[in-house]
């Protein structure tokens, strides 16, 4: 059978990630942006220019943040749930940080007070700096194993504490997706600007690109020497999800195994290395909108490097190796999935259409002419 419970399962694997890359690359480059706000933006007509080049994109973005969780939730809810629990506080943190964002957008010009705008510039800030920094540490943590376990009645039991996800590796991600997040909204801004913003952009590209990529190099020397994990006993792909029915061994450099296995799967990370370089020199030679994609391929390589790394393991236990949850064994039941694809194979096209058409029409460069004196909306 072509759709079998293992296609199933490996389909939609690929589109988490599928949907995790469309989120890094669209809503990624608006945090980045914001992020770059009160440093590139050195007085009140440019920081408007620069909330102008997002602000009519940011919340159609988001949409791929929402549709990520939706499909965590329905296609591998176990994993969605010890996620949920275990990370509580670290996505409660993020949410709120999220609320700034439209708050900040809407009532930040809505008085002529530069205190006023100035405190707004600082929550749009937060909203962007601290969701991209938590999501790169959450797969940190991931990476190093999340301390869970299930009882024979598949009740999870999370030992750990917030204060732990801060862990050095788990930052050190977070410095990744944090500088990654910042050189996309550079491009992006080059992309949508000119005079003076443009001018500091194409300086700010080149060095966020090489922190990003430095940082990308560090964190896999890291990951080759600290412990992964490996299923040792029988994978059953097609069998009933069933967390608890295999034997998970842990050990240095296991997260490597597959890339030793299939050593094709290297061109991924040097895919990131190959499109971060271009990403500096297509902005450093004006090519801004090749730049951007640069940037968008090197957001994918770097986040499929964790994804390949870690498959097929979605969320390691650290304190009950084999409560590791993986594609095979933590799944919805084939129906769910299967009914899931078909909404997928009919949204998913809208809503990449729909996100091209809001791009194209929306491509012009944004400049201090465009914005009203008491709006911060694209006149």
């Amino acid at each position: 059978m072509i759709l079998d419970y293992e296609t199933m399962r490996l389909i939609w694997w690929a589109l988490l990630g599928a949907l995790l890359i469309g989120f890094a690359i669209t809503d990624g480059f608006d945090m980045g942006v914001a992020v770059l706000l009160p440093f590139l933006g050195k007085n009140d007509t440019e920081r408007r220019v620069i909330i102008n080049s997002i602000g009519t994109v940011w919340e159609g973005n988001q949409v791929w943040f929402i549709t990520a969780g939706g499909a965590l939730f329905a296609a591998w809810p176990i994993a969605y749930a010890v996620a949920f629990s275990g990370f509580y506080f670290a996505l409660l943190l993020t949410l709120f940080a999220l609320f700034l964002r439209p708050i900040g957008f809407d009532y930040r010009s809505k008085l002529p007070s530069p205190k006023w705008r100035n405190n707004w510039d600082i929550a749009l800030f937060v909203g962007g700096f601290v969701p991209s920094l938590i999501f790169g540490v959450a797969f940190g943590n991931l990476l190093q194993g999340v301390p869970f376990h299930l009882d024979n009645d598949m009740r999870i039991f999370y030992t750990g504490s917030f204060w732990a996800l801060l862990n050095p590796f788990a930052l050190a991600a977070g410095l990744v997706s944090l500088s990654m997040l910042v050189m996309h909204g550079a491009v992006y801004l080059q992309l949508k600007t000119g005079g003076d913003i443009n001018r500091r952009c194409k300086k700010v590209v080149p060095v966020a690109a090489i922190v990003t990529l430095a940082l990308f190099a560090a964190a896999g020397i890291w990951v080759a020497n600290i412990d992964g994990y490996h299923i040792s006993s029988e994978i059953l792909p097609n069998a009933p999800s069933n967390p608890l029915a295999k034997i998970v061994q842990k050990g240095p450099g296991l997260w490597l195994d597959n890339y030793e296995h299939y050593p094709v799967l290297s061109i991924i990370p040097a895919l990131a290395f190959i499109a971060g370089a271009l990403t500096i020199v297509l902005s450093k030679i004006e090519r801004p909108g090749l730049a951007f994609i640069a940037s968008s391929l090197t957001l994918t390589a770097i986040i499929l490097t964790a994804g390949v790394s870690m498959f097929p393991f979605l969320m390691p236990s650290s304190s009950m190796l084999n409560s590791s949850l993986t594609i095979w064994d933590a799944s919805s039941s084939l129906t769910t999935l299967k009914l899931m694809l078909l909404a997928t194979l009919i949204f998913l096209p809208i809503v990449l259409a729909y996100t091209t058409w809001v791009f194209r029409i929306l491509r012009g460069k944004i400049t201090p002419e465009h914005i009203h004196q008491n709006d911060h909306t694209v006149i």
